[in-house]
């Protein structure tokens, strides 16, 4: 007898093996025999270890998975075998709340879309939806009392006068026996790291891509973590004032704000990570990067097919929730729509303020992560590549971005090239709108960045 997806020997036993049984019990069964080698060799069981193992097992599995399977001791070549019979379950499984399953003779933990995957054909339910020890005592009320107060009444009607708990019993954030959902936990929770510890922001200020200017960590619950973050965010960020155009507000008239980026793209992309993020990944938080002249948002998790990163561009499309109670809450509070407009909302916000459209990447390696790459104007790399522009155009602009303005004598001495080749990268460069040529003629000529009110 051989080892299959079926069959496991283990020599001994170690209460890690419960994952083995509970692999098994989410697939279509198994059997774990203890006192066998792995290559079929029977060495036994101790009768005094095998009287106890007889008890403990059982204990340990009930307890710790919830199942009881048969657990008996067997005779083979005279030696004592301990014999776990593990049959399917219709509900899934979890071992210190992972879930496992068999592939061939290896036993794998499932995560990100394999995880909802299977929690969909076992239960119909997502990893979110899943219950967690607490009461409602673990939620801090004001949070709720917020969103409810954000609660789009065409979209939940039933809001207005319902107690806390029929709400969240509605919205399918508390269980129908009253449990605690992971998605309660993240969205209201007093401190929903004790229950998922990488389920925080964690916001860097780059001056390049390793020296680290500041760095903050925002934690608390979902919608803490919204208004926490865009806060941090703002502090290193420019703002000037459209003094041309005036916004109503409840204090009066104001002039019109202009950040670097939107915020509002700012604050789609945030809300994108934390509902869309891989919460099995526990090794890493949402993360954003702030550059002089880029940001990134980066979350664990890679898009769910069918969707691709030239879908997020089209003005709608669809849409599929790794956490779609997560994203039930924020499209309630009118926070998100459920269309999939959420991206193209981003790149229409940049374009309209006159900046490059963002840029979204997938890292496929492992669970995989999503990142959204906004820039501060159109003078980077990604942006000038695009134009059709050598090298050294490229890194010439990126020079006078820096320095404020370079001669001709300067960019022949950069990179070693002829006065007739420097004359015609740099005519290159103001025919296309990126340089303005200041002074008319020989020593006297310099060149610099067209502002950007001119782009």
């Amino acid at each position: 007898m051989m080892e299959n997806d079926k069959v496991e020997f283990k020599e001994t036993w170690r209460d890690e093996y419960l994952k083995v049984i509970a692999s098994f019990a989410n697939n279509d069964g198994g059997i774990l025999y203890v006192g066998v080698k792995d290559n079929g060799d029977i060495v036994g069981v101790p009768q005094e270890d095998a009287k106890k193992l007889l008890q403990d097992i059982p204990n340990k599995i009930r307890s710790k998975l919830g199942i009881t399977p048969q657990v008996i001791d067997e005779r083979k070549d005279g030696k004592i075998v301990i014999r776990i019979d593990v049959t399917r379950s219709e509900q899934p499984v979890n071992f210190d709340g992972k879930f496992f399953r068999r592939s061939g003779s290896t036993t794998q933990e499932l995560t990100g879309p394999e995880l909802n995957s299977f929690l969909i054909e076992k239960t119909g339910r997502s990893w979110d939806s899943l219950p967690v020890e607490g009461t409602l005592e673990d939620l801090n009320f004001q949070t709720i009392e917020k969103w409810k107060s954000l609660l789009n009444k065409e979209r939940v009607p039933y809001a207005v006068n319902e107690s806390v708990e029929t709400l969240l019993r509605k919205t399918k954030l508390l269980t129908l026996d009253g449990k605690l959902t992971r998605a309660c936990v993240l969205l209201f929770g007093k401190e929903p790291q004790n229950y998922f510890i990488s389920a925080y922001t964690r916001v860097g200020r780059f001056k390049d891509g390793t020296t680290i200017l500041d760095s903050v960590d925002i934690k608390g619950n979902l919608l803490q973590q919204v208004d926490g973050t865009l806060e941090v965010i703002k502090k290193h960020l420019n703002v000037k004032f459209d003094t041309s155009v005036t916004e109503l507000t409840l204090e009066g008239t104001r002039r019109r704000e202009i950040w670097d980026y939107p915020l509002d793209a700012l604050r789609e992309a945030l809300i994108n990570a934390l509902v869309h993020r891989d919460y099995l990944d526990y090794t890493s938080p949402i993360l954003i990067r702030i550059f002089d002249d880029e940001i990134w948002f980066s979350n664990p998790g890679k898009l769910l097919p069918p969707l691709t990163t030239d879908d997020l561009k089209k003005e709608t499309h669809d849409t599929v929730h790794r956490n779609p109670l997560l994203a039930d809450a924020f499209y309630f509070a009118g926070l998100i729509e459920k269309w999939g407009t959420g991206t193209s909302k981003m790149v229409k916000l940049c374009t309209e303020q006159g900046l490059p459209e963002p840029v979204f990447s997938v890292r496929e390696a492992g669970s995989g992560s999503f990142t959204v790459q906004f820039f501060k104007d159109i003078y980077n790399e990604e942006n000038l590549r695009t134009l059709g522009l050598n090298e050294r155009q490229i890194e010439a602009v990126m020079y006078v971005k820096k320095q404020g303005s370079i001669t001709n004598k300067q960019y022949q001495e950069m990179f070693g090239v002829s006065k007739r080749t420097a004359t015609r990268d740099l005519t290159d460069l103001v025919s296309q709108g990126i340089f303005d040529q200041i002074g008319k003629s020989g020593k006297g000529i310099t060149y610099v960045l067209q502002t950007m009110e001119n782009n």
